[in-house]
């Protein structure tokens, strides 16, 4: 695996704080890591966008930005407001390419759901997979909702020939709930995908050298990691 694009199945659901991890356990093996974002939105220039968090909190060697726009919108809408150039599919492969020559793995973290267009022609973080043949980790919520979202985005990825990498929750509350509880069984179930980690709640929040100490936990074997669906913390606990 040199190249692993990162999607979530909607916004805020911990894609960030899950790339993070992954790249963790990757520098924690002693692999050289790149983060990618295509585009960043919702920021102002200076500010800390996610791939440069997610290289703070894993302790990656680098990070790399295509584009930035300051509302919080979908890319290509975000662009078309700042009045300015769009991200294509094609330029992020290219970069994602170039990076892989250079670093053992390169996450490239899309900006909300697999769908999302990143230009006005309909370009979307689906067409970068699939120009790069690269797998592709579904990052999404425990609770109540997560099953619709995320069989329409394997399915999505299944209907174009992509290759899920797993199905990973990206915050999994200290004192889950009935949905997430039963979302451990159904997620894999609906999708046909296995379930390969889930990240605590707050993980983002914590000090890098604990984030990092803590991310082979999260994670299962397929990504690097020790996790089992069984070591969970669970309501009745």
């Amino acid at each position: 695996m040199t190249v692993l694009v990162v999607s979530g199945t909607g916004t805020e659901v911990g894609k960030t704080v899950a790339t993070a991890a992954v790249a963790a356990v990757a520098v924690a093996d002693g692999r050289s890591v790149a983060v990618l974002k295509p585009a960043q939105t919702g920021l102002a220039p200076g500010e800390r966008g996610d791939a440069e968090e997610a290289v703070r909190l894993s302790g990656a060697a680098a990070w790399h930005e295509l584009a930035r726009y300051p509302e919080p919108l979908a890319p290509a809408t975000a662009a078309r407001r700042a009045g300015l150039p769009p991200v294509r599919p094609a330029d992020v492969a290219e970069t994602a390419e170039k990076l892989a020559t250079e670093y053992d793995l390169v996450l490239v973290e899309g900006a909300g759901g697999l769908l999302v267009r990143l230009d006005d022609d309909g370009g979307t973080l689906a067409d970068v997979a699939g120009m790069l043949s690269a797998r592709v980790l579904v990052v999404a919520p425990a609770g109540l909702g997560t099953l619709n979202a995320t069989e329409l985005t394997t399915r999505e990825l299944g209907r174009r020939g992509l290759t899920p990498a797993g199905v990973l929750v990206g915050t999994w509350p200290a004192r889950p709930g009935l949905a997430a509880r039963c979302n451990v069984t159904d997620l894999p179930t609906v999708t046909g995908v296995p379930l390969v980690g889930a990240v605590p709640e707050g993980a983002g929040g914590w000090p890098p050298a604990v984030f990092r100490a803590g991310a082979r936990k999260w994670l299962a074997p397929e990504l690097g990691g020790t996790w089992r669906v069984e070591a969970l913390p669970w309501a009745d606990e």
